[in-house]
């Protein structure tokens, strides 16, 4: 019944849904949901029924396309070794895309009933393109990329599904070889480890969920519900994340990581005023928080609020602390830059390309963006 409802919640509250997806959902329920719509499918367009048509959205999800959306993400976000992402992120790609797959197939299974010609075919485009957009919120769930990330893995992710015309023939035929009586039982007894493995990406993360909600239902345990916030945080999902955070500040208000993350995201936001309040409490409690970096975020904010002379301050004292932070060096050259100190800017804006590019390969996925602002202001800048 919850994955019911959590497949329903896709249509009203895409991301909240995605999220209760990843900490609640079944890859087995998502996969018998898929056969399901597609054998409905075929029963509202009078087709033959046939069990390898019915599996055939699926293998496609399962085979070609979370694959390759995953594959796109890697390539984009640099999330890591792709062995690593793969075991750590397909089962829960694969549940996120097929519930996305089921609900796009509702609205068509409707209109089978109702609408014809045309119509059908600009209802089922329709459908695709809702499709899509669902991907794009379980890519930012699952892997937490930014929008711009996301957006771009969705747009390439139905490439390799072009192919497939080219090898239906083949795939049929594995299809129905796979339908085999004889096979789902050797697969079922033999390779139940196997199968059982596709999904321990999954089951980790909910694991670490419960552990989380169990632990928060202490009313004296702060900690629980800073951890909470930060999974909400990494899925972009704010609204959970400013709850979990001021939760955990209720319950100790020197609880400095929480105020922390608050200011983050309200700087992401642009509530300056409020990304102030919570940085001043931040550098009243720890002047060096989490490595110094309180000063970084309050450089950027101040390069926002255009205020260059107080970010200057901040960004300089940062930056002898943290001489190959590229996040860091990279504001403090386009500070430079707006202050009219172009040579110096150029020397930071360097500076962070080269931190970026020797940055150890588990932080390249989070420095890159740096590297490539510098590299545009440097061809911004004036030649010498």
């Amino acid at each position: 019944m919850r994955n019911i409802r959590l497949l329903f919640l896709l249509f009203w509250r895409p991301a909240a849904a995605m999220s209760s997806i990843l900490d609640q959902g079944s890859l087995l329920f998502a996969s018998i949901a898929v056969v399901v719509m597609s054998l409905l499918l075929q029963l509202s367009l009078g087709l033959r029924i046939t069990f390898t048509f019915a599996l055939a959205p699926l293998l496609v999800l399962a085979a070609v396309y979370a694959p390759a959306t995953l594959l796109f993400t890697n390539l984009f976000a640099r999330l890591g070794g792709l062995g690593v992402v793969f075991q750590r992120d397909y089962s829960p790609l694969l549940t996120c895309t097929a519930m996305a797959w089921s609900a796009a197939t509702m609205p068509l299974l409707l209109a089978t009933r109702t609408a014809s010609g045309p119509v059908l075919i600009a209802i089922a485009v329709l459908d695709a393109f809702y499709f899509l957009a669902l991907v794009f919120f379980a890519v930012r769930t699952v892997f937490g990329t930014e929008n711009s990330i996301a957006i771009l893995v969705v747009s390439l992710s139905w490439i390799p599904l072009v192919l497939l015309p080219f090898i239906w023939a083949p795939l049929s035929l594995i299809l129905r070889f796979l339908t085999s009586p004889f096979l789902i039982f050797y697969a079922l007894y033999y390779l139940r480890g196997e199968f059982s493995g596709l999904g321990a990406g999954l089951r980790s993360r909910q694991h670490f969920y419960r552990m989380l909600e169990a632990s928060a239902v202490n009313p004296h345990d702060a900690d629980a519900q800073y951890q909470l916030g930060l999974i909400y945080q990494q899925r972009r999902q704010y609204g959970e994340a400013i709850q979990r955070f001021k939760s955990a500040i209720a319950i100790d208000d020197a609880e400095t990581d929480a105020h922390f993350q608050l200011g983050r995201i309200a700087l992401a936001q642009g509530r300056l005023q409020d990304a102030l309040d919570e940085f001043r409490i931040v550098i009243n409690q720890n002047e060096k928080h989490s490595s110094s970096e309180i000063l970084r975020e309050l450089g950027e904010l101040y390069v926002a609020a255009k205020q260059f002379n107080d970010a200057l301050e901040k960004l300089q004292i940062y930056v002898e602390r943290r001489e190959y932070d590229p996040e860091g060096l990279y504001f403090y050259g386009f500070t430079l830059q707006q202050l009219g100190r172009l040579g110096e800017a150029r020397q930071m804006y360097n500076r962070a390309v080269e931190a970026a590019r020797t940055a150890p390969h588990f932080r390249r996925r989070y420095v890159a963006q740096w590297s490539r602002l510098a590299q545009k202001q440097l061809r911004s800048l004036p030649k010498t």
